[in-house]
């Protein structure tokens, strides 16, 4: 392996100010000196950042009728760490993890679906329709053998999961993650329940996805007070995530959210085979969309780095660890753009990523949109 030498690049993203050169020895790890040998590569002005992470994808390939390859997500378009969001439950996940999580390289980590089939026929066979759908124990198996890989729990609290069961899914998948520590992922959407209930079981540290939907009776900007409750649980420590998908997307709620002070935990993309060709596309387009909502360029980066990646465990590189960075630009644009609603607009500025950077690799990235 070759050590590598980072230079003219601009820092992005970092409490600790990387200097104006990253060395990186030949066993991948991030050093405080020039290495002997080491290859220079220059970033051509770029911005740097800790490596990209989604916090919601779908990439149980085969396991799932939905999910798309990991390559798909990952370094080819920027991305160091992504978390697989309950494409599977515990009956098949020594698969996704055999198959994916110790195949990549990339960081994968997984929310452990509460439902045991997970989203093998997704909404076709729902993995809630009763309680027999659910194994507290053969989950809690799970989680502790692979507590190394499971950064949460997660459960899809909508009516086309849950059905007539309404809020119960999420009640016993918060127990679950209560005794094992861990925080809880929600899906929210149409009921039942209602958001407000799911809102309502929240503590700190759980992470509510599709956070910025806009399904009437299952959007937080359906009335003021659910608004004021997205608010005041955010403002408790309840994490927002954007979740963007095939339908949990839209633009004018993301407006208001933003415009009103309610600030994305995370920005995620829930990529899928339903929408990896639109409207979602890849991380670099759905940020380049909230920067669009109204975020900063500093906010837009805490979403896709420091953010998520410490739900799985991930700090900011330093010297020692592993390097892991995303280098990318941002460009003047006049970009058609969808919500998952069909609602169209343009973007005037895009993330560009270029390279990401794991151990001495150095891969080329691009975004999928084009």
């Amino acid at each position: 392996m070759t050590a590598r030498t980072l230079t003219n690049f601009r820092a992005i993203g970092f409490a600790r100010n990387p200097g104006a050169a990253l060395h990186i020895d030949a066993n991948g790890r991030i050093v405080a000196a020039p290495v002997a040998g080491a290859e220079t590569i220059d970033l051509g002005g770029a911005y740097l950042s800790p490596g990209w992470a989604d916090l919601h994808v779908h990439v149980w390939y085969g396991g799932t009728d939905i999910s798309v390859r990991a390559d798909y997500c990952g370094v080819s378009h920027g991305v160091t760490a992504m978390a697989d969001a309950g494409s599977s439950g515990e009956a098949a996940f020594h698969g996704l993890r055999e198959y994916v999580i110790e195949k990549q390289p990339e960081t994968v980590k997984a929310f452990l679906n509460i439902g045991s089939i997970g989203i093998v026929a997704c909404n076709r066979v729902p993995e809630l329709v009763d309680l027999r759908f659910v194994d507290v124990d053969r989950t809690l198996a799970v989680v502790e053998a692979n507590r190394d890989v499971i950064c949460g729990i997660k459960v899809r609290a909508s009516g086309v999961i849950t059905g007539a069961w309404g809020i119960g899914p999420a009640k016993i998948a918060k127990r679950v993650a209560e005794i094992c520590g861990l925080p809880l992922m929600v899906h929210v959407g149409e009921p039942l329940p209602m958001i407000d209930e799911v809102f309502a079981i929240l503590t700190e540290g759980d992470i509510v996805t599709h956070c910025f939907n806009g399904k009437r009776t299952g959007s937080i900007t359906d009335t003021p007070a659910l608004m004021q409750m997205a608010k005041d649980i955010a403002g408790s420590g309840v994490r927002m995530d954007v979740g963007h998908g095939a339908a949990s997307y839209n633009f004018a709620v993301a407006q208001r959210a933003i415009g009103e002070g309610l600030i994305p935990f995370s920005i995620s993309t829930d990529l899928h085979q339903n929408n990896i060709d639109g409207p979602v596309h890849d991380l670099a387009t759905t940020v380049s969309k909230l920067m669009m909502a109204g975020l900063t360029l500093e906010q837009c980066i805490t979403g896709i780095t420091t953010n998520p990646r410490s739900v799985m465990g991930l700090g900011e590189p330093g010297i020692g660890d592993r390097a892991d960075f995303t280098v990318f630009t941002i460009e003047d644009a006049d970009e058609p753009v969808s919500d998952s609603m069909g609602n169209h607009s343009r973007l005037s500025k895009v993330f560009l990523p270029k390279h990401a950077v794991l151990g001495t690799e150095v891969y080329a990235a691009r975004r999928r949109k084009t």
